[in-house]
């Protein structure tokens, strides 16, 4: 019975690209595993304290930590919705990263997380692909990519919706057609991707 770990950041429950894209990576995991379990932590609605001196100092020993860490090592898949705030990560999933990487227990050659696959979904109001004007804008990607495999040696793929904000921003309008072709485009890679990744784990 494969788990699992599924984090959700966007502010707003609603309306939010990162969060109906984990949705649907998750019903389709959900039709794979139906057995399996889902853990799931909203950072927004239940946000993690910012890590302090006692908790650094106390590593794995600490009980938030030692608590977000045991929940990290078991599961065997985790999928994580990262929408861009300011070029970068919500500060709240940065807070679960700061809290969760614990040098010397997982952050540590050989460790408990590496080989685990995560998938993230990194939603951006415009582009940032190779090639943009605001390419060397992107914080997002860059930064989670050599964090997750960089500490935890953990496999990292990527969902990217692009261009959410073209609906709401007039002088986007004629972006429209590229940002509901990258959004089904999202919604089709979750679907995939979340069977192809159950598929493996049970094998």
């Amino acid at each position: 019975m494969a788990t699992l770990l599924h984090l959700d950041s966007a502010v707003f429950p609603q309306g939010s690209a990162s969060r109906d894209v984990t949705a649907a990576f998750v019903a389709a995991w959900r039709e794979q595993h139906p057995d399996g379990q889902v853990v799931y932590r909203d950072l927004a609605a239940d946000p993690l304290p910012h890590l302090d001196a006692s908790a650094i100092s106390a590593g794995a020993d600490d009980a938030l930590r030692g608590e977000l860490a045991a929940e990290l090592a078991n599961a065997d898949a985790v999928l994580i919705g990262a929408p861009m705030y300011n070029f970068s990560i919500p500060s709240t999933l940065k807070a679960w990263l700061d809290q969760v990487i614990i040098v010397g227990h997982n952050a540590a050659p050989g460790g408990p997380v590496t080989g685990t696959p995560f998938t993230v979904v990194a939603s951006r109001g415009g582009s940032y692909a190779s090639g943009t004007p605001r390419a060397d804008f992107e914080f997002v990607q860059n930064y989670l990519e050599k964090v997750l495999t960089g500490l935890l040696g953990a496999e990292v793929d990527f969902i990217v919706p692009e261009l959410t904000l073209a609906h709401s921003k007039p002088e986007m309008a004629e972006l429209v057609p590229l940002a509901d072709a990258s959004r089904t485009q999202a919604f089709t890679d979750a679907k995939e991707k979340a069977k192809a990744l159950a598929a493996r784990l049970a094998a």
